[in-house]
């Protein structure tokens, strides 16, 4: 009798998540930033999510909301520990800046603490100067820094997000002493920082450098990545100027839940987000704003956690 009442439970067990993938969502779902409005993920996140509502993506609106500070470090803390687990409430990522604050310590969260769900992009760190400023080149950049010790000012959003990480290569490959200025509000206040003449340069995601370029406010003098942007063809990386500068702060961007979410809800998610993501809207809104896409599925996204926990871990012993 005992057995079978265990297997009538199982049975009505998996009959509700069924049920429950089926109806999910019943109603608008909330995805929290980590960043301030007007940033390059805030920017993203309101592209990449903007069909959700439409009958072949989730059916359901997705709506932004803003929990910035720290680095993110607000955000992550507050996702890892209060939001609940029930499909409703999503986190955008940001790779390396979470796992990376993870190794450093000091959080309430590391890759184990989320699941991921799908990735649309990948944002090269870039350094940039006012468009005014006697700055042409990385050449120049370490010309002054090496003359000035610790007298050449850069902006960031944060400690162990991308940026910090690009500034510690770029440090370290030059064999100079910057002093790197993290900013409240994420990258836009970073940007805002050297428009204004605050800072004398800035580590900044590509995609806001190239909004603010292309409205004449800065100039890009180099990119940390193996390989030029389609973007910024004119560019060269920091490699070609001569800075042992790899890959390791591309900022990956994407969509994740709380560990405990329902698997038939994060199976349903994973199904239908990259698609949303394909859209042909999304894809011309973010090219349009300079926003590189490269999307990913959940077990892609898996791997490359896996793979970049491993390297971060390595680098930044190094530093």
């Amino acid at each position: 009798m005992r057995k079978l009442i265990a297997g009538a439970a199982i049975a009505l067990t998996g009959l509700a998540g069924t049920a429950m993938a089926e109806d999910y969502p019943e109603r608008p779902i909330m995805m929290m930033v980590s960043y301030g409005a007007g940033g390059a993920t805030d920017f993203q996140a309101r592209i990449v999510t903007m069909t959700a509502g439409n009958e072949d993506a989730l059916g359901m609106p997705i709506a932004i909301i803003n929990k910035p500070g720290a680095g993110g470090r607000v955000g992550w803390n507050w996702f890892a520990t209060q939001a609940d687990a029930d499909g409703y409430t999503l986190a955008a990522y940001n790779v390396p800046h979470f796992i990376a604050q993870s190794i450093k310590g000091g959080v309430s969260y590391s890759a184990d603490s989320f699941e991921p769900i799908a990735n649309w992009g990948a944002d090269p760190a870039v350094f940039v100067v006012a468009a005014d400023s006697p700055f042409n080149s990385m050449a120049d950049v370490v010309a002054y820094a090496t003359e000035n010790p610790g007298k050449l000012t850069f902006s960031g959003a944060g400690l162990f997000v991308g940026h910090h990480i690009a500034a510690l290569q770029i440090e370290k490959a030059a064999g100079v002493k910057m002093a790197y200025i993290p900013t409240k509000g994420g990258g836009a206040a970073a940007m805002k920082a050297v428009i204004a003449g605050e800072v004398m340069g800035g580590i900044n995601n590509l995609s806001d450098a190239y909004r603010a370029q292309e409205a004449g406010n800065v100039k890009i003098l180099g990119v940390a990545d193996l390989q030029r942007s389609d973007f910024l063809p004119d560019v060269p990386t920091m490699q070609e100027q001569g800075l042992e500068v790899d890959n390791s702060s591309v900022n990956f961007r994407g969509v994740m839940v709380p560990k405990d979410t329902p698997q038939e809800v994060i199976e349903k998610l994973a199904a239908t987000v990259p698609e949303m993501f394909a859209n042909d809207r999304v894809a011309k809104k973010m090219a349009a704003g300079g926003s590189p896409m490269h999307i990913m599925s959940r077990d892609e996204v898996k791997e490359m956690w896996a793979a970049r926990e491993q390297t971060l871990k390595e680098l930044l012993a190094g530093l």
